[in-house]
């Protein structure tokens, strides 16, 4: 297929893009892979940005031997870089869903509350780093996060049914489960809507549809067996204010699962406690919607992803990039060159007695040459400064150094700058990040114990509440709450 033009992609599309370049570098995939193939899953989830917060001592002596077995099982199984390549995430940036809870495997029949591997997401405003944690769940006690939001597992978000999104002993059944080279809209039989359900909207049946319609019911299948239910109604979420409520249905056991509106309406009671079909199963691939539209190659995609999806994507016709030449700059007339020298970016045709002559003139107020100008600009404000910016949003701080070593040397001094100011306000997030996971970020929501609205203590936040302006806080938040607020107009009757 053609790549598209960038006016005929779908924005999550682009979004997707810019996950699979940012989100999980080759540079992680190489090191966690290296440490599973080793056994050491522990060190496999650190260099995937994953803290191990279980304690499998723990679950042998109030779970059992077996289970305690079977928990280190899927710990060796487990590729850390894969879950989070896969990992539900957020518009417009694509960083990981703040506050989340997912369950990857249940350990225990079902009904009940069985002991469940979990891998949490930090909130919103201690997200620096993207880093996740990996933990056990068996219900509410004196066990559970109390300064983390969401501590229960997620209805919605739940990966226990799709072991191929991170268990590498699985992940080539990834495109029999997305449905890779089928119809895209297949399964649905019956009409779509009944009087007084919400309709299917309408972009489950568009051509750029981000809803897999056509795996509805084998997933369905899977979602009502591991809740103990051969057939029943189960319900799709598309968005916070519409959802439908469909019906799992088969005329025998030779025939294909298909769903259909249930044949009557469902109190909203009824509605609200049945099982949810995960976002894993109701939506697209992005990996094959990327590929359909050319915006990324095989081989650039994870090596257990592209594995189990060859075939289905182009191989890439980008050659590779040759060296740059030292940038060059009119200057006096002439042409001059702009290179890395002794690990600092210079003006490689002026001599340094001259550079130092001209650097002491601008600091008196003097105008500067052109190659120190370009040399200023890109310290404060690079070109590339938005491939920075992503891979710090990201949590790649090691990439984005890279990039700002590459690019000034590594025995630059930044100067103050758009550039400056993203690093520092990269490390002042990663303090919060730590803090939040201390359970020591006073005047943060969630800081105490979960569900305490009406506490009191350190971690008790008032409603109107406005927190003071400290050397932590984030960079943007300081620019808004600095700047000279707008003046108020009254109606005067």
């Amino acid at each position: 297929m053609a790549p598209a033009s960038a006016n005929e992609i779908p924005a999550r599309i682009l979004m997707w893009q810019r996950v699979r370049e940012y989100a999980v570098p080759p540079s992680m995939i190489e090191t966690a892979t290296a440490r599973r193939a080793a056994g050491d899953w522990a060190g496999a989830c650190a260099a995937a940005r994953i803290d191990v917060d279980l304690d499998l001592r723990a679950v042998r002596h109030r779970h059992g031997t077996e289970t305690s077995t079977r928990l280190r099982t899927d710990l060796r199984l487990l590729a850390p870089e894969l879950l989070r390549w896969h990992m539900p995430r957020i518009a417009p940036d694509g960083l990981l869903r703040p506050g989340l809870t997912v369950s990857l495997a249940r350990y225990g029949p079902p009904g009940g509350t069985p002991l469940q591997l979990v891998v949490r997401t930090p909130p919103a405003w201690a997200d620096a780093g993207q880093r996740m944690s990996l933990d056990v769940w068996d219900g509410p006690g004196p066990a559970a996060p109390g300064h983390h939001p969401h501590p229960h597992p997620d209805r919605r978000f739940r990966l226990d049914l799709h072991r191929h999104l991170w268990d590498s002993a699985r992940s080539g059944e990834l495109a029999r489960r997305s449905g890779a080279g089928l119809a895209p809209f297949t399964g649905l039989t019956g009409p779509p809507c009944a009087a007084g359900r919400p309709d299917l909207p309408a972009e489950c049946a568009g051509p750029d549809s981000p809803w897999a319609v056509g795996r509805w019911a084998d997933e369905a299948e899977l979602l009502l067996r591991a809740e103990g239910l051969p057939r029943g109604a189960f319900t799709v979420r598309f968005d916070a204010h519409r959802r439908a409520v469909l019906e799992l249905v088969a005329p025998d056991d030779s025939h294909a699962p298909a769903f259909r509106p249930p044949r009557e309406e469902l109190p909203p009671q009824e509605a609200a406690v049945l099982p949810v079909l995960p976002e894993a199963a109701a939506r697209a691939l992005p990996d094959l919607e990327l590929l359909a539209y050319g915006l990324v190659a095989a081989e650039r995609l994870h090596p257990l992803v592209a594995a189990a999806l060859d075939g289905f994507g182009s191989p890439s016709s980008d050659a590779a990039a040759e060296p740059g030449d030292p940038r060059r700059v009119e200057c006096r007339g002439e042409i001059h060159r702009i290179a890395l020298r002794d690990g600092e970016l210079t003006a490689v045709d002026h001599e340094p007695a001259e550079l130092r002559r001209e650097q002491l003139l601008v600091e008196l107020g003097g105008p500067p040459l052109p190659c120190l100008r370009v040399i200023d600009a890109a310290h404060r404000s690079p070109e590339a400064l938005p491939a920075v910016r992503e891979r710090l949003r990201h949590g790649d701080a090691a990439g984005a150094l890279a990039v700002v070593e590459a690019l000034l040397g590594p025995g630059a001094m930044l100067r103050a700058g758009p550039l400056r100011d993203e690093l520092e306000s990269a490390a002042a997030r990663r303090i919060e990040h730590g803090l939040f996971r201390a359970g020591l970020a006073a005047g943060r929501p969630a800081t105490g114990a979960a569900g305490e609205r009406n506490a009191s203590g350190p971690g008790f936040v008032k409603v109107n509440h406005r927190p003071r302006i400290e050397r932590y806080t984030a960079l943007a938040i300081r620019n808004k709450r600095s700047s000279r607020p707008r003046p108020r107009t009254v109606l005067a009757c």
